[in-house]
């Protein structure tokens, strides 16, 4: 009986958790990056906004313009459209066939 009550007894130490990098990713868009963007982007054979912000470290909103943009010259087409998610994939693959 003391030795459970000795261990219940015991104060628990708390984990601080695990600690996150915060992202630092771009919030404007300066030529270097765009001239990236027009040139590598539609390389991909998928593309969608969590991967513009992973893959070019720009924020979410500048990748919904890109991609925009990209859709609007024809680089890239949609496979997916959805308020949440857009998924695109490289426009080139279509031409060939």
């Amino acid at each position: 009986m003391r030795a459970k009550a000795g261990a219940a007894g015991k104060k628990k130490k708390w984990s601080k958790g695990k600690v996150k990098d915060k992202a630092n990713n771009a919030v404007v868009c300066d030529k270097a990056t765009f001239d990236r963007i027009m040139k590598e982007v539609p390389t991909y054979k998928l593309i969608s906004q969590s991967v513009l912000i992973d893959r070019m470290k720009i924020n979410g909103s500048l990748a919904r313009v890109a991609i925009r943009q990209l859709k609007k010259e024809g680089l890239i087409k949609p496979v997916v459209h959805h308020t949440s998610q857009l998924v695109y994939t490289r426009a080139i693959a279509a031409e060939a066939e």
